[in-house]
């Protein structure tokens, strides 16, 4: 599949088989988060895996009961790091490690997607819980939840803004 095809058949899945995810596929998906930009190349960003039934049942709880996280193979939480940009970048550091950490986290969903598995982006799940359940330092930001898993659904292409909406030529 070439990348306009990954990009164009990708969707939210929120249902999953019960299937392992091979070894090398995910270390696949691990090496692409890896390459994602990212600020200065400083990766300002880490990235959590969650295999364990427990702490997948926590997350869902602390994600507003969004049941389908406990049925992905596994969920990768991805932290912000502003420690690491703030150095080098003072205050704005602290924003350009939200994006190194969003950006990380959409390259995996695209990577997800031409391995023939599904993922979910998560954005609505309380903070503080998350971290708890992570065990996170006070450096540490969770700013996107992404289980994945083989897709047991195939939704429809939703309907996209027209570019003239969209796109504002200045």
């Amino acid at each position: 599949m070439d990348f306009f095809e990954v990009v164009e058949k990708r969707r939210s899945i929120r249902k999953f088989l019960s299937k392992k995810i091979e070894e090398e596929k995910l270390l696949k998906l691990l090496n692409t988060a890896n390459l994602a930009p990212s600020a200065g190349n400083l990766q300002a960003f880490e990235i959590f895996l969650v295999r364990d039934e427990k702490k997948k049942q926590m997350i869902c709880k602390a994600s507003y009961n969004q049941d389908f996280i406990k049925e992905a193979d596994v969920v990768l939480i991805f932290c912000a790091n502003p420690s690491r940009s703030m150095k080098w970048y003072g205050e704005r550091g602290e924003f350009y490690a939200l994006q190194d950490a969003t950006i990380s986290a959409a390259y995996v969903q695209l990577a997800a997607a031409a391995l023939g598995l599904g993922s979910v982006w998560i954005g609505a799940f309380d903070e503080k819980k998350i971290s708890e359940i992570i065990e996170l330092s006070d450096n540490l930001r969770p700013v996107a939840i992404i289980p994945i898993g083989y897709p047991a659904e195939a939704p429809t292409k939703k309907p996209r803004r027209k570019l003239n909406d969209l796109v504002k030529q200045v």
